[in-house]
């Protein structure tokens, strides 16, 4: 089931997602209603899971424990804020979703991938976005952006840079598997540079 209104934002930490989710929803603004959420988290309930996944020692948590946080948070999130939001036909623009957990736990972790696949169909079915925009950038300046001193949610980021450049290597992987639905962004544009990219992509797309 895919929704043409519902838009996530992909990548590593640091890549500028927030910001050009933002940027976004203030030009979407001028024709339309527009959510903006972010995972984990998104409702009252999903960010106290939230809380639990993104502080914190680096271990705390196995691969499959965290998945089950995830889902939970996730069927929270959809059920009580994404699903809503688009039956009511307003324009939902996602901090990450779905293929996070695809790359993190899975990919680069220690949970098969279709274990994923098996608890993802359980909780929130073939429910998935119409494009996802991958920002893509180099894990060392990712990183340093993402642990500024202002930021508390950084278990992720402790995590060591073999791991991050993984990550940006898993997610590339499934870009090129999923390139119907995913559109790779030079992170290293500058914001406006970017911001002109996306909002081109999805003027042309809906507008």
């Amino acid at each position: 089931m895919t929704f043409k209104k519902f838009i996530t934002f992909e990548g590593g930490e640091g890549s500028g997602k927030s910001t050009q989710i933002k940027l976004l929803a203030q030009k979407i603004k001028n024709f339309d209603s527009v959510c903006v959420t972010r995972e984990p988290g998104g409702t009252k309930s999903a960010e106290q899971i939230r809380k639990l996944l993104v502080r914190g020692e680096v271990d705390k948590w196995s691969s499959i424990s965290e998945l089950l946080l995830l889902y939970a948070a996730r069927k929270d999130h959809v059920d009580n804020l994404i699903l809503p939001e688009l039956i009511k036909n307003k324009w939902v623009l996602c901090d990450r979703f779905s293929d996070s957990t695809y790359v993190y736990q899975g990919m680069c972790g220690k949970t098969p991938i279709d274990t994923i696949k098996k608890v993802e169909r359980l909780v929130i079915g073939n429910f998935k976005p119409k494009i996802t925009f991958l920002i893509d950038i180099d894990p060392k300046i990712g990183i340093k952006r993402s642990k500024r001193k202002e930021n508390k949610d950084i278990r992720y980021e402790n995590m060591d840079m073999k791991f991050h450049h993984k990550v940006r290597k898993s997610y590339l992987k499934l870009a090129k598997l999923n390139k119907k639905r995913f559109i790779k962004i030079d992170g290293t544009k500058t914001i406006s540079q970017i911001e002109n990219k996306i909002w081109n992509i999805v003027e042309n797309e809906y507008f």
